[in-house]
């Protein structure tokens, strides 16, 4: 039987993380956010914000990763595999900044299609920023309208998961499937 693959999107700091965090630890197959490892690793190397100057060697990187994530998904025997953001968010960031990109970053997308998509609306009262993340909230609602711009037109039904708790979050996604 094939695993269901159920991708959580939204702007900086929704939630996505504490989410996949939550159904990990309640014995959930989860695929972690690769951007992350990209961006500490480019600090490691002194290049601070790698997808602010150099936008498109981020996002080849990044497509590559989660294509690698999709096609490991395939070899689970989990009902339901979770990814914290999916492949069409390359493309929303890419928008989001106004930067011209290949065509590849778009034809991926139709060649691995995730079975669900939830989103976290932007939410001020758990905003916080860190290390990897420089947007400002106001940024974080534009970033969310590129993810439903995108997401809408790879032919994905969102569905918007509630501003509540963590645990009525994931009974929420839960029930959805």
């Amino acid at each position: 039987m094939k695993s269901k693959k159920i991708v959580i999107i939204g702007g900086p700091s929704s939630g996505k993380t504490s989410i996949i965090n939550a159904l990990y630890s309640k014995g959930h197959e989860c695929k972690s956010e690769v951007s992350r490892e990209i961006i500490q690793k480019s600090k490691e190397k002194g290049i601070d914000q790698i997808f602010l100057k150099n936008p498109i060697w981020f996002s080849e990187k990044l497509l590559k990763k989660r294509i690698n994530q999709f096609k490991q998904a395939d070899k689970a025997i989990d009902i339901n595999i979770f990814f914290d953001r999916g492949i069409p968010d390359i493309v929303a960031y890419l928008d989001y900044i106004n930067c011209d990109y290949d065509e590849k970053f778009v034809t991926e997308n139709y060649k691995y299609r995730y079975d669900e998509v939830f989103i976290l609306p932007p939410w001020k009262d758990i905003y916080i920023s860190d290390n990897e993340r420089y947007e400002t909230f106001s940024q974080a609602v534009e970033i969310n309208k590129f993810l439903v711009k995108w997401y809408t037109k790879f032919g994905y039904k969102i569905k918007i998961v509630p501003k509540t708790s963590i645990i009525n979050r994931i009974d929420f996604i839960l029930e959805n499937i």
